[in-house]
């Protein structure tokens, strides 16, 4: 079939993309390649396509379908996509990805190559041509092109080469098209979805989440986005999920279940009603460990996937919680994340854990995790932990949000919603960084998490790069006891640099206090779950890498910010590597992307700044693509993930 004819297709509903497609992920190197060999006459491939009944297809998008048969591309969507962009001008309606991939491609005349808008190189230069503009003005418009350079004396000898070379690049659009077709009655969602997944074998193949939300979407089309508007809605609020997650609590709301094949038998009311009850409970859940443990924003939401077992229990419970059950609950909670139960194979921990739900409520839940795991009484050892990505960081941001914390420059409380967002909280180092490096400290000593604290912007600032022993009495003076509410040891001894090992010893025996006394405030009573000692390990110096104090992280959250401006994931920052079978925290990166840039599409992607050749190797082995500064990355991502070019 010619080009033009498959974009007509599109253009009357003949031809759409199955819901379960991924969106268009090509860069502008792929789309100049496309057009490179087609203007050669190079072959580029056929297109596989799902022939089935408009009226059972599910398709992406908001477009209408035609009546009767139509072809849902199975094979050939980013070519066909990329086509489409640059001959319409614009993308067909089920685009899902980033435009600028295919806008601005020009041609030139001289040199027969494909270059996207560059207004320097190509100012003045009659030779280049829009070829959007030049598709859509077709044969009878190219009287405007020929002008553009037959008027100009440097260019006449060439015209007739020049008009030659126009239509051939019009001539892209008659080019045909070999089409292979799925069909029959026998074809069913699953055995296309296998078909496809054979034919991408190479590359890209679904994942449980992507075909349960396909078959959600054949019976209600507005699934995906009525799911992303909740994400959105998060997102906004400092806590970005995606799809995969929200499906999962979907799933243990209607089913109890953690794997996804157990939705495939939920029609669309029963997935509505699904979403509407997990989005409440989520909503509940949230607001739960936000005010009342203080954990406000992604850094220190350590167990996420603890969240679909949270809302189980409270769907159970129709959100009727007495102030006991809901504080067991966020006991759990914290525990689970703390010492890093889903780390491993994240759905069979929840299944296990929905069964201990449904066998015996909240005691049976944590019989389970102090079964896994062994005793859950805090130890000053477990605050031996450094860098801002390991576990206990968030345990010491909760202890400053649910105690007594106060700031050292205005004396005032850091309590819950008292202070709004986390951007008006930073982490501060007690002993400042470079005198502990002046002083031979190592970079685990250095950003110990015994030698952070929570203060406001205006007071880190105040204190700057002083020592405890100089500023210490200052505040004392000022705000009593606002020093002993953070945790500091009153011993001046230990203010010393010289003592530096003692303080953090010391800090350790009262965070670890700290911290037993507050769980045991959730448990109203129960205090028998914090009997036993859990074990300490790995050491601190068995975990590598992390970030190593506030202008590296400011840094990166600004890159995080900025990645997810180009409208892909924002990325994890102090990113948990644990061991895929043990579990064991083993390094921490500073940025991730566990699942690429372009989750199922990609590698996955760390950002390591400043790390020994032992955190690259990690994460090497670990599949990841490594860079090593925020520029090479930014260069990645403008090049071969968008596809900008410097202008």
């Amino acid at each position: 079939m010619k080009i033009t004819d498959i974009l007509s297709h599109i253009d009357n509903g003949h031809m759409a993309l199955p819901e379960f497609q991924r969106g268009y992920v090509w860069n502008r190197d792929q789309v100049r390649g496309l057009f490179e060999s087609l203007y050669k006459r190079h072959p580029v491939g056929g297109l596989l396509v799902w022939a089935t009944e408009s009226k059972s297809a599910a398709h992406r998008g908001d477009g209408q379908l035609a009546a009767g048969i139509v072809k849902l591309l199975l094979d050939g969507q980013q070519r066909i996509t990329s086509l489409y962009g640059v001959v319409r001008g614009h993308p067909p309606k089920f685009f899902d990805g980033n435009a600028q991939s295919f806008t601005g491609l020009h041609f030139h005349l001289g040199d027969e190559s494909f270059e996207f808008y560059q207004p320097i190189k190509m100012k003045d230069d009659p030779l280049w041509i829009d070829v959007t503009k030049l598709m859509r003005a077709g044969m009878t418009g190219l009287g405007s092109f020929i002008t553009q350079f037959s008027t100009d004396p440097a260019h006449t000898a060439n015209v007739a080469d020049y008009v030659s070379r126009l239509s051939r690049l019009l001539g892209i659009t008659e080019i045909d098209l070999h089409i292979e077709e799925v069909t029959g009655p026998d074809k069913t969602l699953d055995i296309v979805v296998d078909i496809f997944n054979r034919v991408n074998s190479g590359g890209t193949k679904l994942s449980k989440g992507d075909l349960a939300l396909a078959k959600i979407c054949a019976e209600w089309p507005e699934a995906r986005d009525s799911m992303k508007v909740q994400l959105k809605d998060w997102g906004a609020s400092g806590f970005h999920f995606n799809l995969d997650w929200l499906l999962r609590s979907v799933n243990t709301v209607l089913t109890g279940e953690a794997r996804f094949s157990y939705l495939h038998d939920k029609g669309a009311l029963d997935i509505q009603d699904g979403l509407k009850r997990a989005s409440r409970q989520i909503d509940s859940a949230l607001n739960m460990i936000g005010g009342r443990l203080g954990l406000d924003h992604d850094q220190v939401f350590f167990g996420r996937f603890a969240v679909p077992v949270m809302v189980r229990h409270m769907d159970q419970k129709d959100g009727a919680l007495s102030a006991a059950e809901r504080d067991k609950l966020l006991f759990w909670f914290a525990q689970a994340g703390m010492w890093g139960r889903f780390s491993g194979s994240t759905e069979t921990i929840i299944d296990q854990d929905l069964a201990a739900l449904e066998e015996g409520g909240l005691d049976a839940l944590l019989d389970r995790l102090r079964l896994w795991h062994g005793g859950l009484r805090i130890e000053p050892g477990h605050f031996a932990s450094w860098s801002l990505g390991a576990r206990f960081y968030p345990v010491l941001y909760m202890l400053t949000r649910m105690g007594e914390a106060r700031d050292w420059g205005t004396g005032l409380p850091l309590k819950a919603n008292l202070l709004g967002r986390m951007s008006r909280l930073e982490v501060h180092h007690i002993f400042p960084k470079a005198r502990l490096y002046n002083a031979g400290r190592s970079r685990p000593e250095v950003n110990a998490i015994a030698n952070f604290c929570f203060l406001t912007k205006d007071t880190n600032l105040s204190i700057s790069a002083r020592l405890p022993e100089e500023y210490f009495p200052e505040i004392e003076a000022q705000h009593p006891g606002a020093l002993g509410s953070q945790w500091i040891p009153d011993d001046p001894r230990l203010w010393k640099i010289e003592n530096y090992p003692e303080f953090l010893e010391a800090r350790r025996e009262l965070l670890a206090a700290e911290a037993n006394r507050r769980f045991a405030e959730l448990l109203h009573g129960e205090t028998q779950w914090l009997s036993g000692t859990a074990a300490i390990e790995p050491h601190a110096a068995d975990i590598i890498g992390g970030i190593t104090g506030e202008s590296e992280e400011a840094e990166l959250e600004a890159l995080a910010g900025w990645v997810e401006e180009q409208g892909l994931p924002r990325g994890q920052i102090a990113f948990d590597y644990a061991d895929p079978d043990s579990g064991a925290q083993k390094a921490v990166f500073d940025l991730a992307w566990p699942d690429g840039l372009q989750p199922g599409l990609s590698q996955p992607i760390a950002i390591l700044i400043d790390e020994p050749p032992e955190v690259f190797a990690m994460a090497n082995a670990a599949g990841f693509r490594c860079f090593s500064s925020v520029a090479a990355f930014r260069a990645y991502v403008e090049k071969d993930v968008l596809g900008q070019q410097a202008a």
